[in-house]
């Protein structure tokens, strides 16, 4: 009896021995917020590369590509995090079946080593059919590096752990992308054949391409519905040619303000331009100020995942809620309309886009973009002094704005000085975005702190 009793003693040090060893180890991995968030801001510097580089990259599918790089980001290391929710069942088609789980209970994850991994997998996926040979070896490079930095003391067992994992998860996101009905579209950017609709004021070619990009972009699934079914701008002044009427006057201002452009304006237009293939498309130079902003508050991988997973949604949702409305109006471009109407001899500043005009991708994405911003980095007046100094890459200058809103309203503006929109188009794109982001914002249970 005295050995049973002491065997069973022996047994329940045995039991507690192994809980409280299970508790530790479910301790041991360090949390999201405990890493730099430096890896993050490289690979998303990388993909704007990409970006810029890739054949098919047209701002539409930049901002798809962009998309799935930040919610992979995010659910590698949601996990992770006690007081964050993954997006799955917050986002439309995602369900946690279609996600990997860590097993934290038990194991330590390396958090930095699962995103270094996961970034690597899902930008090579989404830029697979296309990408150059010298971008693919980026790729690589830039995964190599990180993962020999952030290996250093670290056990080789949750190495090889959070790698998988994080792998793992960027395969799940992939497959999730693959349903949303633009998958490979870069290939394919216009979406051909098209049948074009015929109407007075309709959208005709303006330059080399012949046909109308991503026309069936709008089909896509968005992160969010009510940034498609709620965001929706009223219809643009009726369709005319007659001098006293609201469109003509809306394509006389942009031929006056461009005939008259003073040298700001001019700057503005080539600063935002964002020319795909030249820049990183607007979508790019939105993820490059949130790169910047991330940067200057030395943000840890936490905030780094929940900021660039808000922009994220709100960029490929913008464009697609932006998209819907291009190709439902399908409206004229003002340099047709002014050569038509007004001055055969019009030219605009910059470079007119190969899409109808109502409403303005950039003043969309861009104003999406600020309420991220405003939400994430200012107080509740909204106010932030903010440089914008990530157009120094491309030989541009800086430029400074009192807030957020301001800058997104420059963006808009920017449309205009260079011949590009109607006034219409902006100030209704602004209205979409702002909508998008707030949606964005508020409807997606993010967590409080990081």
């Amino acid at each position: 009896m005295k050995h049973l009793i002491i065997c069973l003693s022996v047994f329940a040090l045995f039991l507690v021995s192994s809980c409280q060893k299970d508790t530790d180890e479910a301790a041991i991995s360090a949390l999201p917020s405990e890493y730099d968030g430096e890896l993050t801001r490289e690979w998303f510097k990388l993909e704007c590369t990409l970006v810029k580089e890739t054949p098919g990259m047209f701002p539409p599918q930049a901002s798809r590509a962009f998309g799935y790089t930040g919610i992979t980001l995010y659910e590698t290391v949601v996990q992770g995090w006690p007081d964050a929710q993954s997006l799955a069942g917050q986002l439309n088609g995602l369900n946690s079946s279609m996600l990997p789980m860590a097993n934290t209970g038990e194991y330590e994850y390396n958090w930095a080593l699962a995103s270094n991994a996961a970034f690597s997998v899902i930008i090579t996926k989404m830029f697979d059919r296309t990408i150059k040979p010298e971008n693919r070896s980026e790729i690589l490079a830039l995964e190599d590096k990180w993962k020999t930095t952030l290996s250093e003391g670290v056990d080789p067992e949750v190495r090889e752990r959070s790698i998988s994992f994080g792998q793992a998860m960027a395969n799940a996101i992939y497959e999730y992308s693959k349903t949303d009905g633009g998958h490979e579209q870069y290939v394919d950017p216009f979406q051909l054949p098209y049948t074009w609709p015929t109407k007075d004021g309709a959208w005709v070619p303006t330059g080399a391409a012949a046909n109308p990009l991503a026309p069936r972009w709008a089909n896509n699934r968005p992160f969010l519905t009510v940034n498609i079914t709620d965001c929706q701008p009223s219809a643009h002044c009726a369709y005319s040619t007659v001098s006293n009427d609201e469109f003509y006057k809306e394509a006389l201002n942009v031929y006056n303000v461009v005939t008259n452009a003073t040298a700001e304006e001019v700057e503005i237009a080539k600063f935002w331009a964002d020319d795909p293939f030249n820049t990183c498309t607007p979508t790019g130079h939105t993820f490059n100020i949130m790169v910047q902003l991330l940067e200057e508050h030395d943000a840890n991988l936490a905030m780094s995942a929940v900021g660039f997973a808000k922009l994220a949604i709100a960029e490929n949702d913008a464009f697609i809620a932006c998209w819907k409305a291009k190709y439902d109006y399908f409206l004229i471009r003002p340099v047709t309309y002014i050569r038509q109407n007004i001055d055969p001899n019009f030219n605009t500043l910059i470079g007119t886009p190969p899409f109808p005009a109502y409403t303005s991708g950039h003043a969309t994405e861009a104003a999406a973009g600020s309420r991220i911003f405003t939400n994430m980095f200012t107080s509740g007046d909204g106010y932030y002094q903010f440089t914008d100094r990530s157009q120094l890459q491309f030989g541009f200058s800086v430029r400074n704005y009192s807030n957020f809103d301001d800058m997104a309203t420059e963006c808009a503006n920017s449309r205009l000085y260079g011949g590009i929109h109607y006034n219409m188009d902006n100030s209704n794109g602004l209205k979409m975005g702002k909508a998008v982001g707030d949606n964005v914002n508020t409807r997606i249970r993010w967590p409080k702190s990081f």
